[in-house]
């Protein structure tokens, strides 16, 4: 029982680092919740926004963050970007456990927290 403990503090706190250093805004969370549940997407930032409900220049920016920490990957057509989901197995498997975690409110709103402490 209390390596299962260690095992989810563990857990927890990777995940909550993932918050803190990957997912730090509301709207990575909803990019990052929009590719796990649509990982074969791959679109602009433009149409990714409007499926969002977001504001096309907060998700170009945040979108852009998500590639440069490795969560995303973006291709150019000519001047039009492309994004989708970065093909770490790592990466994804932290998405996944990610997502899976805010199913739990406690978790959640530890999370909630963390972005709005880093957004002060």
């Amino acid at each position: 029982m209390a390596q299962n403990v260690t095992s989810q503090t563990e857990t927890d706190n990777r995940l909550l680092e993932f918050v803190r250093n990957r997912v730090d805004t509301f709207v990575k969370w909803d990019l990052v919740r929009f590719f796990h549940d649509n990982p074969y997407a791959a679109d602009t930032a433009e149409n990714i926004a409007r499926f969002a409900g977001r504001d096309v220049h907060a998700v170009e920016r945040e979108l852009q963050e998500l590639v440069n920490s490795g969560v995303l990957d973006m291709d150019t057509a000519g001047k039009t970007r492309i994004y989708r989901y970065g093909k770490s197995q790592e990466i994804r498997d932290l998405v996944r456990t990610f997502v899976i975690a805010c199913d739990d409110r406690s978790f959640r709103v530890r999370a909630i927290n963390l972005v709005i402490e880093g957004l002060q």
